[in-house]
């Protein structure tokens, strides 16, 4: 006696049925669905039945601008049913749009034939993440930078017009807008790295390139602070790709923003560990206690002296996770944090 096929076996039945937001469906011809699991009209709007008793009711719910391109890759080609992944739109019969991460593959019956199984996946609060990202990213990137610098530029004309005491208030204010506008490349980064809550894309770039790159822009932004580099930078690329420089300027910032020093002394050091590259950077500032220093990578989390917005050293945490590496604190002596950021080599 012939086993069940999966779409007869009740098992398997139930448990696809109770998947919140997935929707899969077996087709053994390309207007044929021998199953289509409960939660098609959970995603969908409308009963699978309508859909397995005539296939353009699936067509019809697909957004125009998607149509066409959901029947090709859906229908056989003449080498028979492809292996593909794609995203499209549902328009429910109420009008409102859902977007769905699809993934299909073809599965070969015993008579020769092929089945093709497929999998939807509502993403729409995902998308609609990511669009409000793309929005806010624009925002940050054009509109506030454009005012900041405004405001930058006449403090800097009004500067020649004022006394001392006045000098010293613009001062004040002109160190208020750089760190409005360092705020806008966090914020900036944070939101590129997290956009869809999709992986970076790791590609080899130079550790050293990199490195020495954000060491000279930090020493512009900070001339009451000292940036040494103990050693050589390794000429060596690293799995990572240009967000690793705000990995590397995060750190270097934390090091003189919460210094309580006079003399804020940041030291880099570099070496390759087998097959990794490894950046230990230290401070000499008050430290960070051990009961904080798992804490301090959370979103939003700060230090009890910070009076940071928390981004920072996420967004390092969450880089550095892409890249398959690894961050960590320890202590410094006599006082002070050492970051030590480990990626994995490319060579």
């Amino acid at each position: 006696m012939p086993e069940p096929s999966l779409s007869e076996r009740s098992d398997f039945r139930t448990l696809i049925d109770n998947l919140d937001g997935v929707a899969i469906w077996i087709a053994s011809g390309p207007e044929t669905f021998e199953y289509i699991s409960d939660g098609f009209e959970d995603i969908w709007g409308i009963p699978a039945e309508e859909v397995k008793s005539d296939v353009s009711r699936l067509y019809e719910t697909i957004h125009p601008e998607d149509r066409e391109r959901v029947r090709s890759l859906v229908e056989q080609t003449d080498e028979g049913p492809i292996e593909t992944t794609y995203e499209s739109r549902v328009v429910r019969p109420d009008g409102t749009v859902r977007w769905t991460q699809n993934r299909q593959f073809p599965i070969q019956r015993e008579d020769g034939g092929y089945d093709v199984v497929g999998i939807s996946v509502d993403v729409t609060e995902l998308k609609t993440r990511e669009q409000e990202l793309e929005v806010l990213n624009r925002i940050i990137r054009h509109d506030i930078r454009n005012d900041i610098s405004i405001v930058l530029g006449w403090a800097e004309l009004l500067e020649s017009h004022v006394d001392d005491d006045g000098r010293e208030q613009l001062q004040k204010i002109s160190r208020s807008g750089e760190h409005i506008v360092e705020l806008t490349e966090i914020a900036r980064d944070y939101a590129e790295a997290i956009a869809g809550g999709r992986a970076v894309d790791v590609v080899p770039v130079s550790l050293r390139e990199l490195l020495e790159t954000e060491l000279e822009t930090r020493r512009d932004a900070f001339p009451e602070a000292r940036f040494v580099v103990e050693g050589s930078i390794p000429d060596a690329d690293v799995r990572a790709n240009e967000m690793l420089g705000s990995v590397f300027k995060n750190i270097l910032n934390n090091g003189v923003q919460h210094n309580d020093t006079d003399d804020p002394v940041v030291t880099v050091s570099c070496e390759l560990d087998g097959d990794d590259a490894v950046v230990r950077i230290a401070d000499n500032g008050p430290g960070i206690p051990e009961d904080e220093q798992e804490l301090i990578f959370q979103r939003g989390k700060k230090g009890i002296k910070s009076g940071g917005e928390g981004l920072g050293l996420h967004l390092v945490q969450r880089l550095v996770d892409q890249y398959d590496g690894t961050v960590a604190i320890e202590d410094n002596e006599p006082r002070g944090s050492v970051f030590v950021v480990r990626i994995p080599r490319a060579d």
